[in-house]
């Protein structure tokens, strides 16, 4: 059976022409070779909308694997974020408006919820081949943490996370930026929710 792959991107938001993630998302979906089909979507820049259309993608794609992009401005290196809190506190309105000012991303859900990617993995292997790939402790929370909160719960059980994207600024980052996040759903789809147990994390 094949199995189906989901990796979203964001639209442009805050004045910008482009999104890095989504640029990012679609050059994954041009060059995946497989595993398994790769669908890419892209997702509004809004706290009400893109867990609408989150749920409506995996309710259609039913992947196997779920990976959330978004844009971090500022980084050099792609981000792998390992937890997302329940918790919206927007430092500017999203693309409706909306500004929600520490408010529950969802008042029925708990406090966080992790990852379910195998991160460490990961990284061993994108260090291996050099990639700029880490991980990270904090997803925010503008739209990208809502994203992440969401995705993991509405598949309980699945490879899902979230990965955070520099800015593209030469020709070759969207390729190595992509390579990253192949690097990513290519061990989630082997190993499954099964990570490695890696010295890491940080101390402050």
């Amino acid at each position: 059976m094949t199995r189906t792959v989901l990796v979203t991107g964001f639209e442009p938001f805050g004045g910008d022409a482009t999104n890095s993630s989504w640029e990012v998302a679609r050059e994954v979906a041009r060059t995946w070779e497989g595993p398994g089909v790769l669908v890419p979507e892209r997702l509004p820049v809004t706290f009400a909308g893109a867990p609408l259309a989150l749920r409506e993608a995996i309710t259609r794609v039913r992947p196997a694997v779920v990976l959330c992009l978004g844009l971090a401005a500022g980084t050099d290196r792609v981000r792998l974020e390992r937890v997302a809190i329940n918790l919206a506190d927007a430092r500017i309105p999203d693309n409706d408006g909306a500004q929600p000012v520490d408010e529950p991303v969802d008042p029925a859900g708990p406090a966080a919820r992790f990852t379910t990617l195998p991160v460490k993995a990961t990284l061993a292997r994108a260090a291996e081949r050099g990639l700029p790939l880490t991980s990270s402790l904090s997803a925010g929370s503008y739209v990208c943490n809502a994203v992440m909160y969401h995705a993991l719960g509405l598949l309980p059980g699945a490879p899902v996370g979230f990965a955070h994207v520099p800015e593209l600024r030469a020709e070759e980052d969207v390729a190595d930026f992509a390579a990253c996040v192949r690097e990513a759903l290519a061990t989630a789809l082997e190993l499954g929710t099964a990570d490695s147990r890696l010295i890491g994390g940080a101390i402050a």
